[in-house]
């Protein structure tokens, strides 16, 4: 009423008319969607641009060899630009996810006290006519395509958890995208920005903690659980509605989309300044291939006239003797160096060094970034809207 009040002070004319017919919710809830379908637009763009990066980040190391993991057990090779288009996949799924939603999106409309219209009826003595098209035009006037046909007082609490649902899901990328950088820095193969000046620990001076990676994953978490109070308030609007709607929703929609726009923001800082450390890398391959390539040695060996069998169990008992070296005494993995001092792998000795060759265990990442970058990721960020973006975006400063 204050609103309606201060209104009528600036245009006295119309102060006997403001809010005729209306309730508060005629206003707010109507302004709740202009401001979803901007929020969503604005996460629309930002996720666009971070996308745009990491696919740059994942065609400059399309084909750079890294050791694969599965239940963070080394597995086969994969490249760095390869585990790269994983995160960027689900982040195309999150950019399908937000544009269903903000062009799903509707307008509550002019539907009076309990959804009705039956004030607005009365005020055009009964025409219904005139009652859908102020409804239609409003919602026109607006900016949306259409107005949801039937609402209660408010529209259907339904809707915020319909927007946070990918809000959510986006938070569940992020978490993951973070979490594997963070077990990469472990790793010392990839690490996040690290300013020159930044403190890594107060008390041990030499660590460089993934803080940005961390905020991440702890922000992410927060933005998954906002969903659930969406659905908790949806579930208890009794009738056509009740006001414990209210309070709940001043927080969690803001903070929702606050929260999930910081996400983005320290991801794509985060994209911007990766550094990737390819002898790292190529050490933790050496430690890991020659077991990885044991089924390419035997079968070498059987093309130049060897026994498969006899040649398994030559590799097993060298494998196993390598591997004391590495978990026994801590040594580096000399299996290489076992098979060539074993007359018995004489005659494919000189192929050693091509079938230990880590590109030759990469099997088709390089082409499938390639692929995936062509057919996917451009054609999702086509758009003049993204392209402009993308094209007017800035680097990211974040103060650590």
């Amino acid at each position: 009423m204050a609103h309606v009040h201060t209104f009528g002070q600036v245009a006295p004319a119309a102060a006997g008319i403001i809010h005729l017919g209306a309730t508060s919710c005629y206003v707010t809830d109507n302004a709740d969607l202009i401001f979803i379908r901007e929020a969503l637009t604005l996460l629309i763009r930002s996720l666009s641009i971070l996308i745009s990066r990491l696919s740059s980040f994942a065609a400059q190391y399309r084909d750079l060899p890294t050791l694969g993991f599965t239940h963070f057990q080394p597995a086969q090779l994969t490249t760095v630009g390869k585990r790269a288009t994983l995160w960027i996949q689900e982040l195309l799924w999150d950019l399908r996810n937000l544009k269903r939603a903000r062009d799903d999106l509707g307008f509550r409309g002019v539907k009076g006290t309990t959804g009705t219209q039956g004030s607005f009826l009365t005020l055009f003595d009964g025409d219904h006519e005139k009652v859908e098209k102020l409804d239609q035009l409003v919602t026109k006037l607006s900016g949306f395509e259409y107005a949801y046909p039937v609402t209660s007082q408010t529209y259907s609490r339904k809707i915020d958890a319909d927007v946070l649902a990918p809000l959510a899901s986006l938070g569940a990328t992020a978490h993951k995208i973070a979490t594997d950088i963070r077990l990469l820095a472990n790793l010392k193969e990839i690490e996040e920005p690290f300013e020159s000046t930044q403190i890594g620990s107060s008390a041990m001076a030499y660590k460089r903690n993934p803080m940005r990676s961390e905020r991440v994953c702890s922000l992410a978490r927060h933005l998954m659980v906002l969903h659930q109070n969406a659905l908790m308030t949806s579930s208890v609007q009794w009738f056509e509605r009740t006001l414990d709607d209210s309070a709940n929703r001043r927080i969690t929609l803001p903070e929702a989309f606050l929260t999930a726009d910081i996400v983005l923001s320290t991801l794509q800082n985060i994209s911007e300044g990766l550094v990737v450390y390819p002898k790292v890398i190529a050490r933790r391959i050496s430690q890991e291939l020659p077991f990885m390539a044991t089924e390419n040695l035997i079968m070498a060996i059987v093309k130049k006239g060897g026994d498969r069998q006899e040649a398994h169990e030559k590799i097993r008992v060298l494998s196993h003797e390598a591997g004391y070296q590495v978990k026994q005494l801590g040594l580096e993995n000399d299996l290489l160096d076992r098979v060539r001092a074993d007359p018995y792998f004489e005659p494919i000795k000189p192929d050693l060094d091509s079938l230990l060759d880590p590109a030759s265990f990469i099997g088709r990442a390089p082409q499938q970034v390639d692929t995936f970058l062509k057919e996917w990721v451009e054609p999702a960020l086509a758009s003049k809207e993204l392209q402009d973006a993308i094209g007017a975006s800035q680097r990211v400063e974040l103060s650590v």
